[in-house]
């Protein structure tokens, strides 16, 4: 019951900020959502978009799944809600840009490196998921094959964002959007070891800080 009663409390304080002593941003969301962003992340308890960039409600539009990946586009009438998130978002809302926001000690990559599922089966969802980033794994596999396993998956964790921003391009909508220069596309890491933000440079193929630790400042 504690955990209860800390999110009915957490409401409560969420209801006295924004309803109360400054309402007049539910008074504008009451009339829609007009987010700039599109965010993919992780649903890890330890790294909430929001809570990490600080936003207030109707910031940000985000979609959340194990190791924040972005399938490739496929056809067929089976539910796909991280495809139909992204298409409600550039094509309804016009987002401008996307973000795919990984992060350090993902459960999700750690997963798909050690290999501890049956993707072929029919019930293996966690597997069937995380192989979209098998490319990643090859990759990291191939480049560094006597690192040790946390510089993989920190590297694996790194080369799935990369997998997912070259997947959402395979969207129509997406690619529509970014040819009339409506949308951009961001790849960020969330290092939650050092408590630092990175950013993906196409120019320089490597992922530079945005935030660096405190202890550098």
């Amino acid at each position: 019951m504690h955990d209860i009663e800390r999110f009915i409390d957490g409401f409560s304080r969420f209801q006295q900020h924004y309803f109360d002593n400054t309402p007049g941003l539910y008074q504008s969301l009451k009339q829609g959502q007009h987010p700039s962003t599109l965010l993919v992340g992780c649903c890890d308890s330890r790294v909430d978009p929001a809570q990490l960039l600080g936003c207030d409600p109707g910031d940000i539009f985000t979609i959340r799944n194990v190791a924040n990946l972005v399938p490739p586009c496929t056809s067929g009438r089976s539910h796909h809600g991280v495809s139909a998130a992204i298409q409600f978002a550039v094509d309804q809302l016009k987002v401008s840009r996307i973000i795919v926001l990984g992060h350090g000690q993902c459960g999700g990559i750690k997963a798909l490196l050690e290999q501890r599922f049956a993707p072929d089966a029919e019930d293996d969802f966690i597997g069937n998921w995380v192989g979209i980033a098998e490319p990643a794994r090859v990759r990291v596999e191939a480049a560094m094959p006597d690192a040790s396993d946390a510089d993989k998956r920190r590297a694996c964790e790194l080369a799935a964002i990369l997998v997912s921003l070259k997947n959402l391009q395979s969207f129509p909508w997406v690619k529509r959007a970014m040819e009339s220069e409506h949308l951009s596309l961001h790849g960020w890491y969330f290092d939650l070891d050092a408590g630092a933000l990175l950013a993906y440079s196409p120019r320089s193929d490597a992922f530079l800080p945005l935030v660096c630790p405190l202890d550098v400042r």
